[in-house]
């Protein structure tokens, strides 16, 4: 189905998180996606690091007690978080903060269930990911996320580019 055209490498994003209003951000693929070579972005894995205002303040005294972060990858714009059935949907983890301030962290989505893909990833043939991030309540300071999508670029057939690019339009719906 695809031939892998560069070994694995990582691309990165931060969000600051300072209310409880949305925030976004994109990773732009276009040097990564070409239509014309069939050539697609595969996603191995997509890790979340949360952090607090500055990379070692306290993430509890920072966020505070009784809250949640939600932070979402999306190969298309969605404007909003999304249910795990949308399809376009890469990544999706989240960060809770109970009332007496115990951390729990998931990672509730891996990239290789969802999609027509191989064993180990998913494949993008859109010229970003979209991030979505949002908390519960406004925080104390700002949360800080750091998303790192492990991918590598790999060559597609014509029929698996343009299966592909057809779900994804139809996603797109």
């Amino acid at each position: 189905m695809a031939t892998k055209k560069t070994s694995m490498f990582t691309l990165t994003e931060r969000m600051e998180l300072s209310s409880a209003n949305a925030v976004f951000a994109t990773i732009d693929l276009g040097s990564y996606v070409d239509v014309g070579d069939r050539q697609a972005l595969q996603v191995h894995s997509v890790d979340f690091i949360f952090q607090g205002d500055t990379a070692n303040s306290d993430m509890v005294g920072d966020i505070g007690n009784g809250k949640e972060v939600n932070i979402q990858v999306t190969d298309l714009n969605r404007g909003a978080l999304v249910f795990a059935d949308d399809r376009a949907l890469v990544a999706s983890g989240r960060l809770t903060i109970d009332a007496n301030g115990s951390l729990d962290r998931n990672a509730d989505l891996y990239p290789d269930n969802f999609g027509k893909g191989s064993d180990d990833g998913r494949y993008v043939v859109n010229d970003a990911l979209y991030l979505t991030g949002q908390l519960s309540a406004a925080p104390v300071n700002a949360c800080n996320v750091t998303v790192r999508v492990n991918a590598s670029i790999v060559s597609l057939t014509a029929k698996d580019f343009m299966a592909i690019a057809i779900q994804s339009t139809a996603a797109d719906n």
